[in-house]
């Protein structure tokens, strides 16, 4: 994690490519990467990885030269320090009402002086203590993304509070669920939700805040990199996975006859 430069290259205005991992499956972490993806969100929202799991996880993200990003099941100070410590590149915190919220959960991201972070200079994230503490601590609160999801209308309405909170990095869209929220559930390309997004998206760059978004197909995630989307999630691991059995179920039908 302290070597990484996935913050630096986003700041710089570079497009990162990432996809969620729900599977608990390492192979399938490092085939994300010799498919060129830049990052994997590893899904501890939507699926039943342990501690365990997950520090597995970034470790065979670590072993391909990938950037592992951890959506914490839920903004909490346990949430964040576990996966923090297990050393990844950083968390995102999904189903915040409010900024006050947010305000409440960035301290426990950075350490002295930024934040207060559970201190420890013997977990793995510090090279379980071969790493100098200080140079540690300060690669840590310099290289640890912070990323926060935008994916309910008080949330959307408050973004422009949202980017004056120093130790957020990125405003994450999640257009399931704001169009759960605006009645229209999944239907992300429906013309009054896009008029959200778009606000949210001009709000964010305004602010100063890297945006992201998730993304199931190619043409939307051109139109949204257009639009000045730079931290960019395509599908996910089961859904690349799904699609390809229906195409191959398709086959199967089709040597059947049927």
């Amino acid at each position: 994690m302290v070597q990484s430069t996935l913050k630096q290259r986003l700041q710089k205005g570079e497009v990162c490519i990432g996809t969620f991992v729900k599977t608990n499956n390492q192979n399938m972490v490092e085939m994300m990467a010799y498919a060129g993806y830049d990052f994997i969100m590893a899904d501890n929202e939507h699926s039943n990885f342990d501690h365990v799991d997950v520090e597995n996880i970034i470790r065979a993200a670590d072993g391909v030269g990938m950037d592992t990003i951890i959506r914490i099941p839920s903004g909490s100070e346990e949430n964040i320090l576990h996966s923090l410590d297990s050393g990844a590149t950083g968390i995102q915190i999904p189903s915040l009402r409010n900024v006050d919220d947010v305000k409440a959960l960035a301290p426990f991201t950075k350490y002295f002086p930024v934040g207060h972070r559970g201190i420890n200079a013997n977990q793995r994230a510090a090279k379980y203590g071969f790493m100098d503490a200080a140079t540690y601590f300060k690669a840590a609160n310099e290289n640890t993304m912070v990323v926060v999801h935008v994916e309910n209308l008080e949330m959307a309405g408050q973004v422009d509070q949202l980017c004056k909170v120093p130790e957020v990095d990125v405003v994450f869209i999640g257009p399931g669920d704001l169009s759960q929220a605006m009645g229209k559930p999944m239907q992300v390309n429906d013309p009054d939700v896009v008029q959200v997004i778009d606000g949210i998206i001009e709000a964010a760059k305004k602010g100063g805040k890297i945006v992201g978004i998730w993304v199931g197909n190619q043409k939307d995630a051109q139109a949204y990199i257009d639009k000045g989307v730079r931290y960019i999630g395509f599908f996910s691991d089961t859904g690349i996975i799904v699609n390809a059995l229906k195409d191959v179920g398709k086959q199967i039908q089709a040597l059947k006859g049927n």
